[in-house]
């Protein structure tokens, strides 16, 4: 909710901010009947501080900002494909994904979706059988966690997702937060380090209910064949290990 001093309200896709966020947060009755001002409303959501003297939040710049990582230099996910299973191991690919928070988590569905493979499976049963090597809302949901509840303050590291020949690997900045501990995580046990970012993803349509993230993920790994993902808790980072299907 603080201030950034060095940013103006022009540091802000508007367009972005009336055209997508706008109808996704409020209902179309509540829209139509709304009188107030364009800074009137960007407060009301808070991206912007009161009058007269209004800044964009750390939200506005994350969910709407024209160049977050002017601001946030952290706010970018890493993705590197690998030829092999070691870091040493030939790039097949690597991306930067960056942009508002819309067009990131945009971005790296359609990223996530291009990398995985799909066999056809024309033995088991009489119709063909397409199998994919990850299921895509596993990732979704995965990744999704990581930017949600990844740490902002005191790092500029990225969110990572180094994708191996064997595995995927998703680390986090930051470590657990509030009552969730390593006893209760991923059994359903929430808080939020970052509650209005987690606001401005659900009312997004990226997170449908608080809580279910992983448990959704280790369904639909389940369901598809993989193994339950892995994860490893330190105390400025997590990560997350998900294996191929074998």
């Amino acid at each position: 909710m603080r201030p950034f001093i060095s940013a103006s309200i022009n540091d802000l896709n508007l367009d972005i901010f009336q055209r997508e966020y706008l109808a996704s947060a409020l209902a179309p009755e509540v829209l139509d009947e709304n009188q107030r001002s364009l800074i009137q409303k960007l407060i009301s959501l808070r991206f912007a501080t009161p009058e007269p003297d209004s800044r964009p939040t750390s939200l506005g710049i994350l969910v709407s900002g024209k160049e977050p990582r002017q601001f946030i230099p952290g706010f970018y996910i890493q993705f590197v494909r690998f030829d092999g299973t070691e870091l040493t191991d030939p790039i097949r690919d690597q991306k930067d994904i960056s942009g508002s928070l819309i067009d990131l988590l945009r971005y790296v569905d359609e990223v996530l979706q291009a990398n995985i493979s799909t066999a056809s499976d024309i033995t088991a049963q009489p119709v063909e059988i397409k199998q994919p090597d990850y299921p895509i809302v596993a990732l979704q949901q995965l990744v999704r966690n990581a930017v949600m509840h990844r740490s902002y303050e005191e790092t500029n590291a990225p969110v990572r997702i180094y994708w191996f020949n064997d595995r995927i690997e998703i680390q986090s900045p930051g470590g657990l937060f509030g009552q969730v501990n390593r006893q209760n995580f991923g059994q359903g046990v929430t808080d939020y380090r970052n509650p209005h970012l987690a606001e401005a993803m659900k009312n997004l349509g990226y997170v449908q209910r608080f809580g279910i993230g992983i448990p959704t993920a280790q369904k639909e790994l389940g369901k598809n064949g993989n193994p339950p993902a892995e994860f490893d808790i330190k105390d400025s980072y997590m990560s997350v290990i998900i294996r191929r299907q074998s």
